[in-house]
């Protein structure tokens, strides 16, 4: 059996039409939008509206934590735009969507990142495409265990959620072979971006959980640079499958 994982796809319509080749399943962790582009800043949903300038101006300030200094900005952008920012927002997420599932393989499993806007990914699925959310699936004989979305931040992305509710999500799961996340386990290492030189949110919940039940695989994204690919907790191998859009290529698991 072959699976190809995908993570942080951010946009990356071309390269997600190849990620399944050769495999007998894709399955994606999610961030499929790419709203603003760390490394390029003329790539976007935010670039798209307010030009590449603004984005750099906007990219500097949050990375300085200048948090109340980037919405007042982000405020006055939208000012000037005019009409409400929400609809200009979901019609460039739904575009993106409407390229990015018509490109994805089939078939496929797939969780939400924090990034992504769950509310609009049934419009867009195919009939190969399976989502879940605190949910299992077997593929190949393996079992599968899937915790979509991120945990609360200052940065407020779309499916943020509160602690206790992504805990009841991994609490939900029974003892499976791999578990699928979008962000990691809370292991430091795991948490720090070498590029944006600051640590992600992690779950306790995902940590407790692998110490528990011992998976053979933890298998995350999130974090584009991470300080540590990849560690060990006891018998589960606790893996990074890497930022898609940097890198292009899926993470192979065989069994």
């Amino acid at each position: 059996m072959r699976v190809h994982v995908v993570s942080d796809v951010h946009g990356s319509a071309e390269a997600l039409a190849r990620s399944g080749d050769g495999a007998d399943a894709l399955i994606c962790l999610g961030d499929l939008i790419l709203y603003i582009d760390y490394d390029d800043h003329a790539q976007g949903i935010f670039a798209d509206l307010f030009g590449a300038e603004n984005a750099a101006a906007f990219i500097a300030l949050r990375t300085a934590k200048r948090f109340d200094e980037a919405r007042a900005m982000s405020a006055e952008l939208w000012k000037g735009l005019g009409g409400d920012p929400r609809e200009h927002i979901e019609s460039n997420v739904r575009r993106q969507y409407a390229a990015l599932f018509a490109a994805m393989p089939e078939p496929a499993y797939l969780t939400y990142g924090n990034v992504d806007v769950p509310r609009l990914w049934a419009d867009y699925l195919k009939p190969g495409h399976r989502v879940l959310d605190g949910q299992e699936a077997e593929i190949g004989g393996w079992r599968f265990g899937f915790v979509g979305g991120g945990l609360k931040t200052a940065y407020r992305t779309p499916y943020e959620i509160e602690d206790e509710e992504y805990a009841a999500k991994v609490a939900a799961l029974g003892e499976v072979d791999v578990l699928c996340a979008h962000i990691p386990p809370a292991v430091p290492q795991l948490l720090y971006d070498t590029v944006a030189r600051r640590f992600e949110r992690g779950s306790e919940a995902t940590l407790d959980y692998i110490r528990r039940v011992q998976p053979r695989y933890a298998l995350f994204g999130h974090v584009h640079q991470p300080l540590y690919q990849r560690t060990r907790i006891g018998r589960t191998e606790c893996v990074n499958v890497g930022h898609f859009r940097g890198k292009g290529r899926p993470f192979v698991l065989e069994w």
